[in-house]
C-alpha cells in the first residue's frame, strides 16, 4: 500500500470512529448507555458507512478502551467505557455552553518538565493541553485565557498527569503587543480556516431547515456529520477574549450557526434514531 493509501485509509478510519463516538453521545446516553450492534450497524448505515466497515471500527474503539462490550436481554451490544463518559460530559459543556474569556479572566500559565524516561507522559501532557485549548509561548510552557483553569487543572489530575506541571494565573503587563502575541501562540489562521470550512457546508443546510418539512431521516443524516465536525472546533479554538481577535472573527458566526442547527435538528435526528434503536422504522 502506498503512502498516500495508507493515509486515506487512515483518514476514513479516523472518521468512521468519530461518528461512532458521536452516534454514542448522541443516543446512547439516553438509552442508558447502551446500543445493540444491529442498531449501531443500522444507523450508520443510514449515514453511508458499511456494515463490516463499522463492526471493525467498533472492534478499534474496544481495544483503545473507549467502548466496552455486554449484552442486554440476549443481545449484543456496546456501552460508552466510564473514562469516555466523562470525557463527553466534558465536550457537553465545550461544545454546548461556549464560554470566551474577556480581558479581565487574565491568563493560566502552564509550565511543565517531563524526564527523557517518560516521553509517552510528554506526548499526552501535550495533546492534553492542545486539547484543552493552550497556546505554546516557549518550549515546557504553555498559555491559555484565565477562564480555563478549573478545567486544565481537573483534566490534568483526571489524567495523572498533574505531578509534571506547575500552573499559575496573572494578567498579561509587559512586554510587546499581546494581539501579535496571540498569533504567534495560536495558529488562528488554521482556526479560521476550520470555521469558514464549517460556514461554508453547513450555511446551505440552515436553509434547507426552514424552507420546508424535513424528515427524521434526513435531520439524522445531517445532524451527526454535522455534530462530529463541528465537536472537535470548541477545543481548537481557546476562547481568546474578542477584543484580541481579529475583526469580525468568524467563530462567532459558526457558532452561532452551529446553534441554529443544533435547535433546527437535534429533536428530529433523535427520534429517527430511536425509531431504529427500538425497532420501529418505518
Amino acid at each position: 500500500m502506498t503512502t498516500e493509501l495508507a493515509a486515506s485509509q487512515v483518514g476514513r478510519d479516523t472518521r468512521l470512529a468519530q461518528l461512532i463516538i458521536t452516534l454514542f453521545g448522541v443516543c446512547a446516553r439516553a438509552e442508558g448507555n447502551w446500543l445493540s450492534v444491529a442498531s449501531l450497524v443500522a444507523l450508520m448505515a443510514d449515514l453511508g458507512s458499511e456494515g463490516q466497515a463499522v463492526r471493525s471500527s467498533i472492534s478499534r474503539l474496544k481495544r483503545r478502551g473507549v467502548l466496552t462490550s455486554g449484552r442486554h436481554a440476549g443481545a449484543a451490544g456496546y456501552s460508552l467505557s466510564d473514562p469516555t463518559l466523562e470525557v463527553l460530559a466534558e465536550g457537553d459543556v465545550r461544545i454546548f455552553h461556549r464560554a470566551r474569556a474577556i480581558e479581565e479572566d487574565g491568563w493560566v500559565v502552564a509550565v511543565f518538565s517531563v524526564p527523557e524516561s517518560e516521553r509517552d507522559k510528554r506526548h499526552a501532557l501535550r495533546s492534553s493541553l492542545t486539547r484543552l485549548g493552550f497556546g505554546t509561548a516557549a518550549p515546557g510552557v504553555w498559555v491559555a485565557p484565565g477562564n480555563l483553569a478549573r478545567e486544565a487543572r481537573h483534566t490534568l489530575e483526571r489524567l495523572g498527569l498533574s505531578t509534571y506541571v506547575d500552573m499559575f494565573t496573572g494578567q498579561h503587563i509587559a512586554f510587546g503587543d499581546l494581539r501579535s502575541k496571540i498569533h504567534m501562540w495560536w495558529d488562528l489562521d488554521e482556526l479560521t480556516a476550520l470555521y469558514a470550512d464549517f460556514l461554508t457546508t453547513y450555511r446551505p443546510v440552515l436553509y434547507q431547515t426552514t424552507a420546508g418539512r424535513m424528515t427524521p431521516l434526513e435531520a439524522f443524516q445531517i445532524y451527526v456529520p454535522m455534530l462530529t465536525q463541528w465537536r472537535r472546533l470548541p477545543y481548537r479554538d481557546p476562547g481568546i477574549p474578542l477584543t484580541l481577535l481579529p475583526p469580525a472573527w468568524n467563530g462567532e458566526a459558526a457558532g452561532a450557526l452551529f446553534d441554529q442547527l443544533n435547535e433546527a435538528l437535534n429533536s428530529l435526528a433523535q427520534q429517527h434514531a430511536l425509531t431504529v434503536i427500538h425497532g420501529k422504522r418505518t
